[in-house]
């Protein structure tokens, strides 16, 4: 059977990335040129910012990315590019390089939604994978549990009516005082709080989620202790903020996993220590196969891309055309 080679390229917010993957598993090369330095000044990614690096860094990205597998454009078998969710002007740089490329090389392009592309971190790091799973989806843009039933067909089963779980990190952290990216400050400070704190849960009676009231309580718990002139133990905030935005929602996850027995992490909160360890103990618990990506393949990065345009490329679906346009509010199917 032939190899399948795939660039992936992906731009949705501040990194511009680019990979090359065979048969959707093995990773011969994933470069990822972060701006996390340039937007912390910011306290957050300023689109327009974001944009204009991308525009400068994405020629030198592919080439490196082809280099490092050793490889060129006439090895590769397909792009995939991801076109959505994301920041329009951001995924607009990605998806204009992408047809580029491919009429320059006649290279078939594949259109990637970027969230499917999260999950797709697991193939990469699991080599025995296979559907059906639930999975897990907590990003700083999506936070859901998708019942994944192939390779390239969802549903999400429960979502966030507000705020995505990594959107309420970083908020908590800005209120803490800390610096951009607020994830993996109060990760750091978590690992040495208390919980303390009692803040509201997430889970609504539906079983979906609600993240606006437990940042609005961090928020009211601070600005009281303000008013009365005390200081917050921050490494306590952290962590009963942790517990709070961690728990319900894995423990959601855990009880719809109990048909598939599996359950997949995926996003940048996946890189969350609290999470991994708390998921890891309820699985455990319940008798239910835990699969954790890599870190380095948690956030962004086009290596999760390929992944997917390799399983899109097999079942025939999302070939796209040089009429592809970006999509910044593309979503999966919900039930």
């Amino acid at each position: 059977m032939k190899d399948i080679v795939i660039l992936g390229i992906e731009s949705s917010c501040d990194e511009t990335a680019a990979a090359v993957v065979k048969n959707g598993r093995e990773v011969l090369s994933s470069v990822v040129n972060s701006q996390i330095e340039i937007h912390k000044q910011y306290g957050g990614v300023v689109p327009e910012i974001a944009s204009r690096n991308h525009v400068h860094n994405i020629d030198k990205v592919v080439a490196e990315a082809l280099q490092q597998a050793n490889v060129t454009a006439k090895d590769l078998d397909f792009v995939a590019v991801t076109y959505g969710a994301g920041l329009v002007g951001a995924l607009l740089v990605g998806v204009s390089f992408a047809k580029a490329f491919c009429q320059a090389n006649d290279i078939p392009l594949i259109k990637v939604n970027h969230i499917e592309g999260h999950i797709c971190a697991n193939y990469i790091t699991h080599k025995d994978l296979r559907p059906p799973f639930t999975c897990l989806l907590a990003s700083g843009g999506h936070t859901a549990i998708v019942d994944v039933e192939s390779y390239t067909d969802y549903t999400v089963l429960k979502t966030t009516i507000d705020d995505a779980c990594g959107e309420a990190f970083d908020k908590v952290a800005r209120t803490l005082g800390l610096c951009y990216p607020g994830g993996v400050q109060i990760d750091k400070l978590a690992q040495s709080g208390k919980e303390n704190i009692e803040f509201k849960s997430v889970v609504m009676k539906d079983g979906n989620f609600s993240y606006s009231g437990l940042k609005t309580g961090v928020i009211n718990y601070l600005h009281n202790l303000d008013q009365k002139g005390e200081a917050a133990n921050k490494c306590d905030v952290a962590k009963s903020f942790t517990v709070a935005a961690v728990c319900g929602v894995v423990d959601e996850a855990v009880n719809i996993a109990k048909s598939h027995k599996k359950l997949c992490v995926a996003g940048g909160v996946g890189a969350n220590s609290y999470l991994r360890e708390y998921a890891q103990k309820q699985c455990e618990k319940y008798g239910i196969q835990l699969y954790l990506p890599q870190l380095k393949y948690c956030g962004d990065n086009a290596a999760m891309i390929a992944s997917q345009g390799y399983f899109l490329s097999q079942a025939g679906k999302d070939l796209a055309d040089f009429r592809l346009n970006a999509c910044p509010t593309l979503s999966l199917k919900t039930k």
